[in-house]
């Protein structure tokens, strides 16, 4: 192989060291980190859209014979299980493995610490959260009805106050961890989708959606509740919005998780039932 001339070795480290100036001291400094995150969020919505789409088609039998709005909600629901998986793991370090929050010795009441990492976090999940509440608007109601609109505005306002004041950002973490649930939510719609009704996997990924939901989206808001509670001398002191979101926002996505939970139980009660009369009729031929 010829070598490489080292006027274009200088050249490419040259190029290299100005990206990396770039990212530090603008893309990822203090004052743009936010909007940096937000425009990274969308434009990887857009990127595993598109991937989603031409996996599919090269992979997917059944996603050629689909209509167009159901190709857009099966790869609009790959965004969001891609960005379900992201958020969520980064929720859980943050929630129960990181110092950041937990840590006594590090200055600052717990209320208003944050890091590079967590407000970055925050800005991708923001600019998902833009992303998908667009999608869902410009197909309105064919990918959601008025309480997933609902269900984005209010996730949307408070991962963004959060993310720019600094504040209650342990707590916008917590909520953050229900979207453990949404790529089974998402399988499940696939598995239907693709004509997988009856399978095995239809009947477990509906057990584990209501173990998940119980966990996630019922039992840890309480637990955030009671967390509020413990530190209520710290809560007390975010400014008026911030105090108000801490309290008002947990509270109405609750209430949207214990409503959908309740289409859960009779979803998993009815395919179970539906299981039942399958294996007598199997039974009743042999």
């Amino acid at each position: 192989m010829a070598a490489v001339p080292k006027q274009t070795t200088m050249a490419i480290k040259s190029y290299k060291n100005q990206a990396q100036m770039l990212v530090k001291n603008y893309l990822l400094a203090d004052p743009f980190a936010p909007y940096t995150s937000i425009l990274g969020g969308i434009l990887a919505c857009k990127v595993v859209y598109d991937l989603t789409d031409l996996i599919s088609s090269f992979y997917i039998k059944t996603y050629p014979s689909l209509t167009k709005i159901q190709r857009v909600d099966w790869n609009n629901r790959g965004i969001s299980t891609t960005h379900a998986i992201f958020v969520s793991a980064l929720s859980l370090y943050f929630v129960f493995w990181s110092d950041l929050f937990s840590d006594p010795h590090l200055t600052g009441l717990m209320v208003f610490r944050s890091s590079q990492l967590s407000t970055f976090g925050l800005g991708v999940s923001l600019g998902y959260f833009f992303s998908d509440l667009a999608m869902t608007l410009w197909q309105y109601p064919a990918l959601g009805g008025i309480e997933y609109v609902i269900h984005h505005l209010l996730s949307g306002t408070a991962v963004a106050y959060s993310m720019f004041t600094g504040e209650a950002q342990l707590y916008t973490y917590m909520v953050l961890i229900s979207e453990v649930t949404t790529p089974e939510i998402h399988l499940r719609w696939y598995l239907d989708t693709a004509g997988m009704k009856r399978s095995t996997a239809y009947l477990i990924n509906g057990v584990v959606i209501f173990i998940g939901w119980l966990i996630a989206r019922v039992l840890l808001f309480g637990y955030m509740f009671y967390h509020v509670y413990l530190h209520y001398d710290q809560v007390i002191k975010m400014h008026a919005f911030g105090f108000v979101l801490v309290f008002g926002v947990p509270s109405a996505l609750g209430i949207l998780n214990l409503m959908w939970f309740g289409k859960i139980i009779k979803g998993l009660a009815k395919t179970l039932a539906k299981r039942r009369s399958w294996t007598k009729e199997l039974d009743s031929e042999n």
